[in-house]
């Protein structure tokens, strides 16, 4: 019997360690991942990708504000927000505060369902249930239409349903977005059919949906880049994700991977959370820097892709 207790108590105890890690500390652990992905049409300069998802904004959160506001240090080529930016009604200031020095580099943008409505408590053990046998509950309406006149304002291009061809670094970039899949908001044949030759060919959407993913690679485009799973929020070491919150496999739930014979997909664990649900763990918060370089010409030449977690920029906590 005493042996019962003290393992009870011991269990306890790990029990609310672990929380108190996941809650207090790593949702705080501001991360870099960086790549290099080989992506680009042979001759083409390298490119600097940084790619931005989930901030799930309140206006107090001062640590992440200072912290996404450093990475213009790095000084990308361009700037990729997935969306989910915010979590209340008054964090558009606070959003802006975050992207400012990054939105005078050439950026852009699709939104989440975070952008359009507040999150609402739920029970966290839906978050464990497949997608399709979970109803969604939407929160109350937030200001998108001001955080997208903000960011159009200062340059970046809103990519939800239009084909872009621009120049990035002196290097023509083709790149097509979607509204959000995961509120079925997507309509891909707005942006559908073959892609023009380009030094990189890029698709943008927050929710990675296989069933928008296929389009994209059959359409020819060399990289994805979505937001939406958190990565899984909550991993277990040597298994990984538990769940992606999408019909994406749990493989893919983070990070760089490839999508069919060619595309190439990336997917950021983003650097937020539900205020409901304020706690990660094996899975830090992050941007992710990507280093386009040109696509090996012959088969078995394509370079492996590298991935590591550095800590960048100021740290705080958040107030």
């Amino acid at each position: 019997m005493k042996t019962f207790g003290r393992t009870l108590l011991a269990t306890t105890a790990l029990g609310t360690a672990t929380l108190a890690y996941a809650a207090g500390i790593e949702r705080r652990n501001w991360t870099l991942r960086q790549a290099t992905v080989p992506v680009l049409a042979p001759g083409s300069t390298p490119l600097r990708v940084l790619h931005l998802s989930d901030l799930h904004m309140l206006p107090g959160q001062k640590s992440k504000q200072r912290w996404v506001a450093a990475l213009a240090e790095l000084e990308p080529d361009l700037v990729v927000n997935t969306g989910d930016n915010l979590s209340h009604q008054q964090a558009v200031p606070a959003v802006l505060r975050a992207l400012g020095p990054l939105l005078d580099r050439p950026g852009l943008f699709v939104f989440g369902s975070n952008d359009y409505y507040a999150p609402r408590p739920k029970n966290p053990a839906r978050y464990l249930l497949p997608s399709a046998k979970t109803k969604r509950i939407h929160g109350v309406p937030l200001p998108w239409r001001d955080l997208r006149a903000a960011m159009i304002e200062r340059g970046w291009l809103d990519l939800t349903h239009v084909r872009r061809e621009l120049e990035v670094a002196g290097q023509k970039i083709f790149t097509a977005g979607l509204d959000d899949p995961h509120l079925k908001r997507d309509r891909y044949a707005d942006i559908a059919g073959p892609v023009p030759e380009a030094a990189l060919r890029l698709g943008v959407t927050h929710s990675p949906e296989p069933r928008v993913l296929d389009p994209f690679a059959a359409d020819g485009y060399d990289l994805v880049l979505a937001g939406h799973t958190h990565g899984g929020q909550l991993r277990v070491p040597g298994y990984g994700a538990l769940v992606t919150n999408c019909d994406l496999d749990r493989s893919r739930a983070r990070g760089v991977s490839r999508w069919g014979a060619h595309m190439w997909l990336n997917v950021s664990a983003g650097l937020g959370t539900s205020p409901y649900a304020p706690v990660r763990f094996a899975c830090p918060p992050e941007a992710s820097l990507l280093t386009l370089v040109p696509r090996a010409e012959a088969a078995g030449q394509t370079p492996p892709t590298t991935e590591r977690d550095t800590r960048f920029g100021v740290g705080g906590t958040i107030g």
